[in-house]
């Protein structure tokens, strides 16, 4: 799936001057088509797990957090406004619409997955050992480890028939080797799974970004229980600002 400036400006809710500056300065990756910016669905989705999502002080990060948002509609605003607050509060329902599951048993990125599917394949209506793999063939392509004790499993070629997205969060026993680029083993996983590709990538900038922030690392690290986990990401989600 090939995405257009305004797809990745909304999925990332920054402007397009913000795209078409990040565009010039080679800071994420596109290509020209007959004259327009294209970008590639898989190279967005690696960009963003590689972290290239930089401090917002450094130029490169979704979701600036100085207003709320939604902003006031104006003339011919109305369908963005309600794309926006379609999105604004994504992520706390699809962990609520998902679980969190503590002590989960395994001492490799297999077993976890492993584990996870069969815990969760029912809700899903997909059969466990099916979505290991496509799990586990996505690895394959590249750790989708976030660095900072962090992993986002999903798959490109898996979407839930459903008009819920989920977010499973994932407390192995014990910190378990995942290839981050940091070299630190994963605390906690994010498994992500999307009813359609845009949601899917719009849920997965929001997680590299929320998980850019050291106090939400640090919460993280006292496994904190679902309700817990919903009251920090609504509040979180609450604050975003909708970049023009």
């Amino acid at each position: 799936m090939d995405l257009n400036i305004t797809d990745v400006s909304e999925l990332l809710n920054v402007s397009k001057t913000t795209i078409r500056r990040w565009l010039s300065s080679g800071k994420i990756p596109g290509y020209r088509l007959n004259h327009q910016y294209r970008f590639s669905r898989a190279e967005i989705e690696n960009w963003m797990i590689r972290c290239k999502l930089k401090p917002v002080e450094e130029g490169v990060s979704p979701f600036g957090e100085k207003q709320i948002y939604p902003p006031v509609a104006e003339e011919g605003q109305k369908e963005l406004i309600s794309r926006s607050g379609i999105q604004q509060f994504g992520l706390y329902r699809a962990i609520h619409q998902g679980d969190v599951f503590d002590q989960i048993p395994g001492k490799t990125k297999e077993e976890i997955i492993r584990a996870t599917t069969l815990a969760v394949s029912q809700k899903l209506c997909v059969d466990h050992e099916v979505l290991s793999e496509l799990l586990l063939d996505r690895e394959k392509l590249m750790p989708t480890a976030l660095n900072h004790g962090i992993a986002v499993p999903h798959t490109r070629d898996f979407l839930i028939p459903s008009p819920f997205d989920r977010v499973v969060v994932v407390y192995p026993k014990e910190p378990i080797p995942y290839g981050a680029l940091d070299g630190k083993d994963v605390h906690t996983l994010f498994f992500l799974f999307a009813s359609s590709d845009k949601r899917h990538l719009h849920l997965l900038a929001k997680l590299a970004h929320l998980c850019s922030h050291q106090e939400f690392l640090d919460f993280l690290k006292t496994k904190p229980d679902k309700m817990k986990v919903l009251e920090h990401v609504k509040h979180w989600e609450g604050q975003l600002r909708h970049n023009e």
